[in-house]
């Protein structure tokens, strides 16, 4: 299904392609009123590089940009923590105000009951929004180094005209070399809405489409981005209508006839506290249904499609199947929403425990 580069042909088994920003936490109190706050780091694409170095053992690197700063270097010191590779980020200097670059900041609540959670991006004029072709030498990671494969999304992809032009110059490398691609949607209205909106999105997402190997997205995504609508949704309703999915991939798989994976999560929002969560995925002109979660418990559920992301590509990776994949997605996502922070600190074993039907009953 997915032929994989061979691993000791490649120094790298992923990279992501993506912003890290330093997320500031007023932990369980809200951003207006709090007086302090825990930092993290986190990012749409890295937080999958994170995911599937830390959890599932596998060598990763990050492409970013950052200003030459305390508050940049204080954001590679988080990504060093985690076992990433710092060697692609590209250090942009810094004027001393951020008049020209600066580094991203992300004020992230957590929700709880009827509260949802809020974020605050605070990202504008960034490093990594300014990175333009040809600042990255993209045959030299994927030819002379070897990368497996390389992740990347719709977040990166919206932050500047020349952020989408970099994506597109990636998948493009990646594809001559052989690397696999995946790409996660991940639309944001806020992002896109001062730059074009939904046509914007569509004109970009629809040029990147035709490299990637496992497109990942819901429902909202693949209507925003691509233009496919799903016969009998509406915004009202709090369910996906399956059959209406289906009927939507395949009308994806004829126009891009080169996904071989497509994977969406499944999140019925009860609460912020309470969601049901699931996932499904296509391969092999068949959609399967992965394991229920439901009334799962949230603590922090910024991040949680992240982590299915890394861990969907460490199922694929390790045992070429969409059914058995889709699993340590949802575990993996499941688990990384019981934990604060944007990034995973599951290991590999709870993963699994997840996996077989396990409890939640004390390991002592």
């Amino acid at each position: 299904m997915i032929e994989l580069r061979k691993k000791e042909n490649c120094a790298f088994d992923m990279i992501a392609l993506g912003e890290v920003m330093l997320r500031l936490d007023p932990g369980d109190t809200r951003i207006r009123t709090t007086r302090s706050f825990r930092a993290w780091e986190g990012g749409g694409e890295y937080n999958v590089a994170r995911g599937l170095r830390r959890c599932f053992g596998f060598k990763t690197a990050v492409v970013t940009a950052f200003a030459d700063n305390d508050v940049g270097r204080l954001i590679e010191d988080f990504i060093l923590q985690g076992g990433v590779d710092t060697s692609f980020i590209k250090w942009v200097p810094y004027d001393g105000i951020g008049r020209s670059v600066r580094n991203g900041l992300n004020f992230t609540e957590r929700g709880y009951g009827i509260r949802g959670a809020n974020g605050v991006s605070d990202r504008g004029n960034t490093a990594v929004s300014q990175l333009k072709p040809g600042d990255i030498d993209w045959d030299y990671i994927f030819g002379t180094l070897g990368v497996r494969w390389l992740h990347t999304g719709g977040i990166f992809a919206a932050l500047s005209e020349s952020t989408a032009e970099v994506v597109i110059e990636a998948v493009k490398a990646a594809k001559k070399y052989g690397t696999i691609v995946s790409y996660d949607l991940n639309y944001r209205p806020s992002l896109w809405k001062t730059i074009g909106g939904k046509e914007k999105a569509q004109e970009v997402n629809k040029a990147i489409a035709p490299y990637v190997d496992v497109m990942i997205g819901n429902e909202e995504d693949f209507t925003a981005c691509l233009g496919f609508e799903i016969e009998g949704n509406d915004e009202n309703l709090k369910e996906l209508n399956i059959d209406g999915y289906k009927k939507m991939l395949a009308e994806v798989t004829k126009v891009y006839p080169n996904f071989k994976v497509i994977a969406t999560t499944l999140r019925t929002v009860r609460s912020a506290s309470i969601n049901d969560w699931s996932a499904m995925v296509y391969s092999e002109g068949e959609v399967f249904k992965g394991m229920e979660l439901p009334a799962l418990e949230i603590y922090d559920r910024v991040g949680g499609g992240d982590s299915f992301a890394s861990g969907l590509i460490y199922g694929l990776m390790t045992y070429d199947d969409a059914k058995i994949a889709v699993n340590y997605g949802i575990a993996h996502g499941a688990l990384a929403m019981t934990t604060p922070g944007d990034t995973s600190t599951a290991v590999l074993k709870e993963v699994e425990n997840i996996v077989k039907g396990g409890s939640a009953r004390v390991n002592r």
